[in-house]
């Protein structure tokens, strides 16, 4: 008997592709299930650096005004460090233009040297925040709570990577110290402060044993990079 092809209603169906909420789009959900209008987010970006200033950035969103375009505009955002440098770029303009209000600051190395890494980036998260907060919104921290400056607060763990305020802000202060450290490089050249941004890198490392080091190191770091230096 000749084989008979099975019917399109014998056939295993394939199960529907499960379609998944892009990233920013639960960020936002986050944010809108917290039940206020207003939140602020900030976050900060350098911590961690051998060199270059620590930038704190903060966002303002009205969730009341976050209607379908703001969310597809913001569908892409994420934490900072999940995506490209020209990816961050694009989101850039768009954090600018759909947040109610945004502040960035800075923090050289001389004063991180001088009052020390954590307190310096608590007081730069706190006065971002206090920039753009408005009465009655919430303000949300990535990691830790920062001196009242007025306003309710929170601190997320993984607030980047949780909340749409958070994220937006990520952008801007990594944004924000990736162009400043561009411009460093051409000013002190040698250091490639455009390739590593003031990571310790092992060719940021290469560079501080071999010239020593810039006005932009901060010299308090306890880093493996300055044990064969003097100062």
């Amino acid at each position: 008997m000749a084989d008979v092809a099975p019917s399109p209603s014998d056939r295993p169906r394939k199960k529907a592709a499960k379609r998944k909420t892009p990233r920013g789009r639960r960020l936002i959900a986050h944010d809108r299930s917290l039940g206020v209008r207003w939140v602020a987010g900030a976050d900060e970006a350098g911590r961690g650096c051998l060199a270059g200033p620590l930038v704190a950035a903060a966002v303002l969103l009205d969730m009341e005004a976050f209607g379908p375009r703001e969310a597809r505009a913001f569908s892409a955002i994420n934490d900072s460090k999940q995506h490209t440098p020209q990816m961050r770029e694009e989101l850039y303009p768009i954090v600018m233009r759909t947040a109610v209000r945004v502040a960035v600051v800075s923090r050289s190395a001389p004063g991180i040297d001088t009052r020390g890494l954590h307190r310096t980036n608590l007081s730069a998260l706190s006065d971002a925040l206090a920039r753009v907060a408005v009465p009655d919104c919430l303000c949300l921290v990535d990691g830790f709570r920062v001196p009242d400056m007025g306003h309710e607060q929170r601190a997320i763990v993984q607030g980047d990577a949780t909340s749409a305020a958070i994220a937006a802000a990520s952008i801007l202060a990594k944004v924000s110290r990736d162009r400043f450290m561009a411009r460093a490089d051409m000013l002190h050249p040698g250091w490639s402060f455009g390739d590593h941004m003031g990571y310790s890198t092992p060719d940021h490392r290469a560079a501080i044993h071999a010239r020593g080091v810039s006005p932009l190191h901060r010299l308090s770091f306890a880093s493996t990079a300055y044990q064969q230096l003097s100062f």
